[in-house]
């Protein structure tokens, strides 16, 4: 059973572990649910076998509620982190699954001598937004019309 202790608290009972590709179908129910434009199975089994650097899952009650995606980027001038994916099922956001996801694949990036890690919010979600400045995240530039529907998104950066 999860446990959640008080609006904004905790979720206890939950374990935050990597994630296999067995885990796949429940990680891509999640995406379905939480994105209006999710990534396809096909590329998601292809980004945890060929690009990710971590992925995570949080699992309470033996079943997926949460997931975390990342990668490390290489420039000339610097190695950072790349959020590529974080979700959690609706009715357990706001109880820190997404942080502890988010900081388990900063302290991978860190450990692996980033600088920063990056990520990519769609311009009309503003709680997602909201929920990454609050731990650090500041924007940085806009890409327009970066989505497939033509949304435009902010990058985000947290520097170590």
């Amino acid at each position: 059973m999860v446990v959640v202790n008080g609006v904004g608290g905790t979720v206890a009972g939950c374990i935050i572990r990597k994630a296999t590709i067995e885990d796949i179908p429940e990680i891509y129910r999640i995406e379905l649910m939480c994105f209006s434009d999710p990534w396809d199975y096909k590329g998601m089994i292809e980004m945890m076998t060929v690009f990710l650097t971590s992925f995570y899952v949080a699992e309470a009650d033996g079943r997926i509620v949460g997931f975390a995606a990342g990668a490390i980027e290489e420039t000339e001038e610097e190695k950072y982190g790349h959020i590529c994916n974080l979700a959690v099922v609706p009715e357990l956001r706001g109880f820190g699954l997404g942080r502890l996801l988010l900081r388990k694949l900063e302290r991978d990036f860190f450990l692996d001598g980033c600088r920063a890690c990056s990520l990519e919010v769609r311009v009309g979600n503003s709680s997602a937004h909201g929920f990454y400045e609050k731990i650090g995240y500041e924007d940085v530039i806009l890409f327009g019309e970066y989505y497939a529907d033509g949304e435009d998104a902010i990058v985000m950066m947290r520097w170590f």
